[in-house]
């Protein structure tokens, strides 16, 4: 591949439509992110039929933006998983583009972005993944864990049967009268409240590596009931103690047992600073090294479906296969190896 490739990527499968250039594989030109959450505020979460109508008033605006007078060589986006109306409106807008610019176009799952933008520092892609690794995938719609041989080389090892971690954060900030997103309200209340005040459960759920966090919440709920005289910062410290501890333990478990020196965590909860430092510092006792998405793009982006693009396409040109385009939108898309 030409070392100045332009790549421009569109994510638009949950709640913010985003356009980013990528040049080389390594600089990020442009990301432009129209942000959702002023539609979403007073339902305290995503209405899908209104983030669709809002990625179709968007993603004209945000692409010209993002692309500018700049060359491009391929156009990318997430075909999934994500929600269907929002991954539609990707495609479509994708596919005009291409045409448009008479330039190729590739598919790219959303979750794998999410991993390789640990790979970014500031504007640039730079610090290299080191495999094999154990990756925490951890946002609002998504909690897995991945065992990882290389780019494109992937097993599963569990997921979340029910709420996803950010969903659980989300759905805890709602029955506080938190407002959204409820994550970030969660963490500042928690900083004044004492973590073992209150003794939430930690679904380890033992002998798997699947996550369920819809009992956490529930805990929540009827200490609530419970208890009349409730401190809020006691509460969110508590909630996000149990979260985090459950976070950390499985994926280092996983690490353990993969015999793995390194651990990746992207998606929008990565930006968690508890979490953050809980697996910092567990993993540094066992030897492991951390990689963290940068916070400025560890939520939805369109500069990590390029750089997804751009591995799969020097995966290619590496093994001298041709690259799997996958331009059909799969909401439930599973992360699949690419040969």
């Amino acid at each position: 591949m030409k070392k100045d490739l332009m790549i421009l990527g569109i994510e638009s499968t949950c709640d913010e439509t985003s356009a980013a250039l990528l040049k080389g594989g390594r600089e990020i030109v442009s990301n432009v992110i129209y942000s959702q959450i002023e539609e979403h505020k007073k339902y305290h979460g995503v209405v899908p039929e209104l983030a669709s109508r809002a990625h179709a008033a968007k993603i004209a605006t945000v692409i010209n933006e993002a692309l500018g007078d700049h060359p491009l060589d391929y156009v990318a986006f997430a075909s999934g998983p994500g929600l269907p109306g929002g991954l539609m409106v990707g495609r479509v807008a994708a596919e005009t583009l291409a045409n448009f610019k008479k330039t190729p176009i590739i598919g790219v799952n959303h979750l794998e972005g999410h991993i390789f933008a640990c790979e970014f520092e500031g504007t640039e892609a730079k610090a290299r993944l080191s495999f094999p690794l154990v990756a925490l995938v951890v946002s609002g719609g998504h909690t897995e864990l991945w065992y990882v041989k290389g780019y494109g080389n992937y097993k599963i090892l569990g997921r979340t049967r029910d709420d996803a971690a950010g969903e659980a954060f989300d759905k805890v900030a709602k029955l506080l009268g938190l407002p959204y997103p409820g994550g970030p309200q969660v963490s500042k209340q928690a900083l004044s409240g004492r973590r073992e005040a209150i003794a939430f459960p930690r679904p380890l759920l033992p002998g798997t590596w699947e996550f369920s966090f819809s009992g956490i919440k529930t805990a929540v709920s009827y200490y609530l009931r419970d208890h009349k005289d409730f401190s809020i910062p006691d509460v969110c410290a508590s909630f996000e103690e149990a979260m985090v501890e459950t976070l950390v333990t499985k994926t280092l478990l996983a690490a353990k047992k993969y015999k793995v020196k390194h651990v990746a965590v992207g998606g929008g909860v990565a930006a968690n600073a508890l979490l953050r430092e809980r697996m910092t510092e567990k993993a540094k006792e066992m030897g492991v090294e951390t990689h963290f998405v940068d916070r400025k793009l560890s939520s939805d982006n369109a500069a990590m479906i390029a750089l997804a693009a751009y591995k799969k396409l020097e995966h290619a040109e590496k093994t001298g296969k041709p690259v799997k385009k996958n331009i059909n939108i799969d909401p439930n898309m599973k992360v699949r190896n690419w040969e």
